[in-house]
Parts: structure tokens; sequence; C-alpha cells
């Protein structure tokens, strides 16, 4: 079992790292430079993730549907200076990916040495999942830069014991769960971590340790009173969207799940987790051990637990990985893991490159076994242009669309048609921020155009006295792949 320990940062209470400062400077503007040019010569459209997000940005709230508002705000704030192109959209990323390296420099160092820290932020910037998420804009790039500062501010607040401290952490936490609400996941690991930790208990009698509740609750008011003036929609989807309410026991998932970390963290040093954390827990460890073992492993843990349960994504455990890279890089520089260390610089220098270069040509790219790796981010410029000429053709009053991808696509690339468009309303509660927000309700006197990626169903057609076929293109979104859409012009709603 985990055994107590004493303060933290007692290992280096000087935090000498000017000698290593400049060097990751230098390192990770680099990097962030080749991040910028590759969104510069990026040929994906936006995912329709990313549509949906741009489309919250043009109305910006304190919620919504799927997600808190972070996310909105970021390409808000991007786009008014940049503007509305996809790169524009995504700018934001490399920044936080830089940003997110050099708090984990502080955390090591301030932990271990520069020289930890060091490499823990060019190793964590480099991660094959950083370089992939480097491509896209999401709600987990915001999340991991809080994370990140929160697990320093942790280890300072730890060491000194002073208000600033608090103060930073508990803004780091309310920021991320603005991002992301796993965010929350921070305070599972922090009472794990007192559990074990004698040391830190004294947070439980002091009035710091009250503020890390409240500022993030105050942080939080707003968007939970959004939630509560909508259902409470978000807290529901996010439920849901483990899908637990299903048939329990999937260890194929959790199977494909575990997999899934080996590219994310990389195929080196997740293995390496997974033996520092069995031997940490079995034989005790430094503090600084422990402290990034409580930081990083609850979160693995659990998401995995969901995954056999029901169903995770890769990026659920992202939370896991800031504190896990410090860990694994000290590991491997305290036992001169040097070909293990050299192999996962490599993998990662070499994920880096490869995902910098390929959306340059995600047009022409086929996987070895014949896939179009980037099928669901080509084609929608596309396939808005063949509506664009539909409605050049037809004196059309709104579009509406029955799927949240379509939807949020045309938004964005429809964006100057001046045509509403609308969303096809589930039967019951909303089931995306659409339908909540721009139901169609009503017919106008000019036809509706109906744009769908599947036959148009007679749940929708049968609303109308009027249906007439008005065409079907297929879009290529990649060298193998196509993607079919359906234009259908309907008048004369008949409510319902």
């Amino acid at each position: 079992m985990l055994q107590p320990v004493d303060r933290l940062g007692a290992t280096n209470p000087q935090e000498q790292g000017d000698r290593w400062t400049t060097p990751l400077l230098l390192v990770l503007s680099l990097i962030t430079l080749v991040r910028l040019i590759a969104l510069g010569f990026s040929q994906t459209d936006l995912y329709f993730d990313e549509a949906q997000y741009w489309s919250w940005a043009q109305d910006p709230s304190f919620g919504y549907f799927s997600k808190p508002p972070l996310i909105a705000w970021i390409i808000w704030a991007t786009t008014s200076v940049c503007g509305d192109g996809e790169a524009c959209v995504r700018i934001s990323v490399p920044f936080f990916h830089a940003g997110s390296a050099i708090f984990l420099f502080l955390a090591g160092r301030a932990l271990y040495d520069s020289r930890t820290g060091f490499w823990s932020a060019v190793i964590f910037a480099t991660l094959p999942g950083i370089s992939f998420s480097a491509n896209i804009v999401s709600t987990d790039v915001p999340l991991l830069f809080c994370w990140s500062a929160a697990l320093y501010f942790g280890v300072k607040l730890q060491a000194e014991r002073r208000w600033r401290w608090a103060l930073l952490l508990g803004l780091a936490i309310g920021l991320g769960a603005l991002a992301k609400y796993a965010m929350l996941y921070f305070y599972l690991c922090a009472g794990i971590w007192l559990a074990v930790s004698p040391a830190g208990r004294w947070l439980l009698r002091d009035m710091k340790g009250l503020a890390l509740l409240a500022l993030p609750v105050l942080i939080l008011v707003p968007n939970l009173i959004w939630n509560l003036d909508n259902g409470l929609v978000t807290f529901a989807h996010t439920a849901d969207n483990a899908k637990l309410g299903g048939s329990l026991f999937h260890p194929g998932n959790m199977l494909e799940f575990l997999i899934a970390q080996l590219g994310v963290f990389g195929p080196f040093v997740f293995p390496m987790l997974i033996v520092i954390a069995v031997r940490t827990v079995r034989r005790g460890g430094s503090p600084e051990d422990r402290y990034l073992l409580a930081f990083s492993l609850p979160v693995l843990i659990l998401v995995t637990v969901i995954a056999f349960l029901s169903r995770a994504h890769a990026n659920w455990a992202a939370a896991t990985y800031p504190a896990a890279t410090i860990l694994v890089t000290a590991m491997m520089l305290r036992l001169q893991r040097d070909t293990i260390f050299a192999a996962t610089v490599a993998v990662n220098v070499v994920s880096l490159i490869v995902l910098a270069v390929a959306p340059a040509f995600a047009d022409r790219l086929t996987l070895p076994g014949g896939g179009d790796p980037f099928a669901r981010t080509m084609g929608w410029r596309q396939t808005a242009e063949v509506v664009r000429g539909a409605l050049k053709d037809g004196d059309y009053g709104a579009i509406v669309t029955d799927d949240r991808a379509i939807t949020a696509e045309l938004l964005y690339y429809l964006r100057d048609s001046g045509v509403p468009i609308l969303a096809w309303p589930n039967d019951g509660q909303p089931r995306d921020h659409y339908q909540l927000t721009r139901p169609f309700t009503k017919g106008t006197e000019a036809p509706v155009l109906l744009v769908t990626l599947r036959e148009p169903r007679n749940r929708i057609t049968r609303h109308f006295s009027t249906v007439e076929p008005v065409g079907v293109e297929k879009i290529a979104a990649g060298p193998k792949t196509s993607r079919t859409v359906i234009l259908t012009s309907i008048t004369g709603f008949k409510g319902g």
C-alpha cells in the first residue's frame, strides 16, 4: 500500500533551472512554429465537432448542449482577430500545448530537477496524442493546459502554503472545468493524495482548502445557471455519453481502449507507466513519485472501468498524461534507461513530423489497409458548395437538416449565404445543440431545402404536402471514400 510521505519539493528547494529554460523555450518555439505552418498548409476541412464549436462561438454564452463554454470563447477570441478560416479556428491549439509543456517543466523542476523538467516538457509536447490533437481544436486542449497548470500550482502550494498558490490552483481548476467537466477528476486525485499523504492534510484544516472548493464553484456558477435554465442538458449529455444504461461488461471495449493508449501516450512510455504504478504501490517511492501517481493513475483506472462497463474513447483519459509524463521521464532518467529514453524521443519526433506534414496531403493519403485517414475531415466544403448551388437555383426560405454533423458543417461553410439553417427536432427531448437552439418549428411560404446524408425519412417528409427531389451528389472524402448528399425540396408544412 502507499505509505505516508513528507512535504513535496524537498528534493529541489532552490529550483535552479536557468540553464535549461532558454533551450526549452527555443525547442517549444520551434515545435509551435512547425505546427502553425502545418495548420496553414493543411488541406482538411473542419471536423464536425470543430464546426460545431465555431458555430457556438458566434453566440457567446455561459453554456452549450454538450460542453461547457470555454472552447467557444477561445474560438471567438482567435477568429475575432484572425478571421474565420480553418487555420484561424485552430490557431490557439499549438500555443496551448506549448503552455502545458511549460507548466510541466516548472512542475518537474520543482519536484525533481531542471533536467527532468526539461525532458518532461519536451516529451509531453511531442507525445503522439499531442501531435495528433495539434491539428484539431478540441476541449481536451485547454483541459490539458489547465490540468498542467493545476499540477504545478499544487506542488507550490504544498511546498510553500501561500495564498497565491491556492488561488491560482482554484482558478486553474475552475477554468479547466469550463473547458471540460473531466477537470473535476482533479478532486478525485486530490482526495487520493490526501488519503495517502498526511503532510497534505493541513489543507483540510486551513481556509486555503475551502478556497480550493469555493473558487471553482464560483467560476462555474454562470454555467450552472445556464444549465438550470436549459434543463441541465450538458450534465445529462455528459452522463449519457458513457452509455452506462445498456448491458454491462465489455472486455473488448476495455482492451481496445488500453491499446489506444499506446498510440496516445506512446508504445514505450505507456507500458512504463503501468510498471511504475505497480512498483510504487507495492514498494513505495518518493513523495514526488506518489504525488504524480495520485494525479494520473486514478483517471486511467476510472476511464478503463467505464470502458469495461460500456465504452470509452481514447481521449477520455487525457488528464492522465501531464503527471504521468513527468513521472515516467523522471524514472527513465533516474534509472538511466537510455535505450528506452532514446526510443521514446525518436517515436515522438517521428510522430510530430508525420502528423504535421500529413494534413497537407490529406486529399491524397491512404492507409496501408486502404482506408482514408482524413475521411471525416474531407469533402465538407464541397458538400456546402453543392447546397449553395441548389440555393441559387431555387428560392428557398430555409435549409433543414436531420443530423448534427451536416448542420454544423453547413453553418460554417455557408456562413455567408444568409439562408437560415435549422435542425429537424427530435421526438421528445433535444438530442443536440441545434435541436435545442434552432429547431424547425414552422413552415415558410417559400419551399424548404432538406439536406440529408441518407434517404429522407418519412418522419420528416410526411409533415409536408409537396416533396420533390432536387438532386443526389456523391462527394469525395478522400481517394477512396465518398459521402452521398441528398437534396429535397419540401413545401407546405402541415404542422405536427
